[in-house]
């Protein structure tokens, strides 16, 4: 991984784990985040936030219900600091 684009990224989320979102088209990297423009970073997190929403889905899959947790709460960390910026 190259430590230069992802400078600002502690090492527990350096590894990859990743969130298919159907928003965007494609598969995002939680690292990624970091480097989202707002508008796609505010999909992600509305979709995730959608996922969440359903406790049914934590049933029908655990794994993806838990993973759209850890992006929807990076999102919000990151976008409140991107806001107050």
């Amino acid at each position: 991984m190259n430590r230069q684009i992802y400078k600002d990224i502690p090492p527990q989320e350096s590894k990859e784990k990743w969130f298919k979102s159907h928003l965007l088209g494609k598969e995002v990297e939680l690292r990624e985040l970091y480097e989202l423009p707002q508008d796609q970073l505010d999909l992600v997190m509305a979709e995730t936030a959608e996922f969440r929403s359903d406790i049914g889905n934590r049933d029908r899959n655990l794994g993806k219900f838990c993973t759209a947790g850890y992006f929807l709460e990076l999102s919000r960390i990151i976008d409140k600091r991107r806001a107050s910026e």
